[in-house]
């Protein structure tokens, strides 16, 4: 079986830019692992590569579901594991990229047998969100299960999933049997020191803003009235709180910085756990290529 090289790290890292200069060297695919990237339309607050770049190099799993549909861990890894199979069958690499640490862990780990979603439940779930914000569901998760409310990272979507679960069946997620995963990962963590990474994180948020951050918000909250969960990710769910009259623009933005930031640290502390077969390489962006690259072939040998 051959092991799939997987190139992970905290966002603002340069691991989209990374990928894009190894799919000119070398016959590769990329396989997104970015939650958000799978949503249509979710384009500036996702930094999704744009549509050369994803002519120029192959990608799979971006603009799969529209942002009203529903899109699980379980829907990630059935289109994942199936992109890399079809990958490989083409005979080239395929290379899992993104910095969504749950679906890397699922996908290389093994992913929790659960049973189907209620959508009754989820619904009750998502009026306490919506109205007392995630710290009461939080606690409760936590309370039943630290490794569960770990694993969540303060992710609603996840969050509710997983207290779903616990109240249906008493059991929390982590106590159900996992799934093998059908191939093994060598994995590169991109691991720049926090004060070269930083500065970056407010620099992307501007651009955004550049780029046309709150038109696209507008555009969406437009088509997709009702699209909750794709509205939880950073960007989305502040803009589209300054469009509903919540706050000012500046609030917003000012809120999207230490959103973005106080994920980069939760990337930290999931990834300084990674298990399996795991590099980490101090660098990030135009530094860290030399050591990508020397990965990547070592990873092709």
């Amino acid at each position: 079986m051959p092991i799939i090289p997987v190139l992970t790290g905290p966002t603002g890292a340069g691991k989209t830019e990374l990928a894009l200069r190894l799919g000119r060297l070398f016959p590769l695919a990329v396989v997104s692992a970015d939650a958000s990237m799978v949503y249509r339309g979710m384009d500036i607050g996702t930094a999704k590569p744009s549509q050369a770049e994803r002519e120029a190099v192959q990608h799979h799993l971006i603009d799969v579901v529209w942002p009203d549909q529903p899109f699980s861990v379980s829907d990630f890894i059935h289109l994942a594991e199936e992109a890399i199979e079809r990958t490989l069958e083409q005979g080239q690499v395929p290379l899992v990229v993104g910095g969504t640490g749950y679906y890397i862990r699922a996908l290389s780990q093994g992913l929790h047998m659960l049973p189907e979603p209620d959508p009754a439940v989820q619904a009750e779930l998502w009026g306490i969100v919506e109205k007392q914000g995630i710290e009461p569901l939080l606690q409760e998760l936590e309370h039943a299960s630290p490794e569960d409310a770990r694993r969540v990272q303060r992710n609603p979507r996840r969050l509710v999933r997983a207290l779903e679960v616990l109240r249906r069946t008493g059991v929390p997620p982590a106590r159900f049997p996992r799934r093998a995963p059908r191939f093994r990962y060598r994995k590169l963590v991109l691991w720049p020191a926090w004060a070269w990474l930083e500065p970056r994180l407010e620099l992307r948020v501007e651009r955004m803003f550049a780029q046309g951050l709150v038109q696209e918000v507008e555009g969406l909250l437009a088509a997709y009235p009702q699209m909750p969960t794709a509205l939880q990710g950073i960007g989305y769910k502040e803009v589209a709180g300054y469009l509903r009259g919540a706050y000012s623009l500046e609030e917003a933005r000012k809120a999207i910085v230490s959103a973005t930031r106080a994920y980069a640290k939760r990337q930290y502390t999931w990834f300084r756990k990674e298990p399996g077969t795991v590099t980490f390489l101090p660098h990030g962006d135009d530094e860290a290529w030399p050591g990508v690259l020397d990965w990547f072939r070592q990873a092709l040998e």
